[in-house]
């Protein structure tokens, strides 16, 4: 069985813009797995990028998201593959998605990226959707579409693969502060 490889992969945090935060079912739950995923992406040299949908109309992404991607691409397809996400993520072939909801952008975004031919793992536990009803039902479909679904801490321990890798103890220590 496949486990995701740091160096093989990017993290793409799908629109978890400050408007429609509020409204996510565990959202805050969701919001910090992401940002720990990012912290330990960034430790890690996996490269991380966010997308924020019609921001004009839904705002940025919030701060604390927006400071940890190295770009933003700003959307107006729910498909950000249909906005330029594959040019941004050239040849990278493993894909770690974790956003904002579940079952449109981050479902769709999948989706375009899984027809582009790109390995995606999806982390359930960092998405979210304004009802737990439709993030399940969102994660069934990506599953049935060939996304693996993963947790935030089985991508960590998988980048890290082993206990003597270098960035381990900061890694584990931000795991800590979850």
């Amino acid at each position: 069985m496949k486990r995701l490889d740091a160096r093989r992969c990017s993290l793409v945090l799908v629109d978890y813009q400050g408007r429609l935060m509020p409204a996510i079912f565990e959202g805050q739950r969701a919001l910090a797995n992401a940002l720990l995923l990012a912290d330990a992406a960034r430790l890690l040299g996996v490269p991380v990028l966010g997308t924020e949908q019609n921001p004009a109309g839904l705002g940025p992404n919030v701060d604390s998201v927006r400071q940890r991607c190295a770009s933003t691409l700003a959307k107006m397809h729910f498909d950000a593959c249909e906005d330029g996400l594959l040019d941004r993520l050239g040849d990278m072939p493993e894909l770690v998605l974790a956003g904002c909801e579940a079952h449109v952008c981050l479902l769709q975004t999948a989706l375009g990226l899984r027809r582009a031919g790109r390995e995606v793992w999806v982390v359930a536990d960092a998405c979210g959707s304004r009802t737990a009803v439709d993030h399940a039902l969102a994660m069934q479909r990506l599953h049935d579409a060939g996304a693996r679904i993963v947790g935030t801490e089985m991508v960590l321990f998988e980048w890290l693969h082993d206990c003597r890798h270098p960035a381990f103890k900061q890694v584990l220590a931000l795991v800590k502060t979850r």
